[in-house]
């Protein structure tokens, strides 16, 4: 299957930075195919995530550690929290504006983000599964138990053996 003409063009233009600036703009994923000193180029990505946040996969490990880069792919889709580096898994702003718009990433937070009760309420509210990836204080909490339950009951098997007895939570699962 041939390729595309527009990753061609991208890839023979791939150290052109003001071509590849223009490109990426229009299709983020682009970004993919410029050369490694433009995935470092901080202006470069964020127009490339600007149009397309799943673009952060494409930026250089030294701009995933960037706060604003990842931060302003993260606040869009939210499933690129995966790519932060750790400097970053410890930043609950960033990882809240992530989990604002899937839960999911919860699995890629830290310890001790996964033992903030607000981090874990934001995500079981958006995917209550992952209760399973709370901290096992959290998953022995009334409210962080109700509120994944309501999302799903599912979540059950993942609440502490104490939690499974409450009154509350088996009204849930029983209702």
């Amino acid at each position: 299957m041939p390729r595309p003409q527009d990753v061609v063009e991208m890839e023979n233009h791939a150290e052109n930075r003001e071509y590849v600036l223009e490109q990426v703009a229009k299709k983020g994923s682009l970004l993919e195919f410029a050369c490694d000193e433009l995935k470092n180029d901080k202006e470069v990505v964020l127009e490339a995530i600007k149009n397309n946040p799943e673009a952060l996969e494409f930026a250089s490990d030294t701009l995933k550690m960037d706060r604003e880069v990842v931060f302003e792919s993260v606040q869009s889709v939210g499933w690129t929290y995966c790519y932060a580096k750790e400097n970053l898994l410890e930043d609950r702003e960033l990882l809240m504006a992530g989990l604002k718009c899937t839960g999911q990433i919860l699995y890629f937070a830290s310890p001790t983000m996964r033992d903030d009760k607000e981090v874990v309420l934001e995500a079981v509210k958006n995917k209550g599964i992952i209760v399973k990836y709370a901290s096992s204080r959290l998953k022995n909490d009334l409210e962080v138990g109700i509120t994944a339950m309501t999302q799903n009951k599912k979540c059950y098997e993942f609440l502490s053996e104490g939690l499974k007895k409450h009154d509350k939570i088996l009204e849930i699962l029983n209702g």
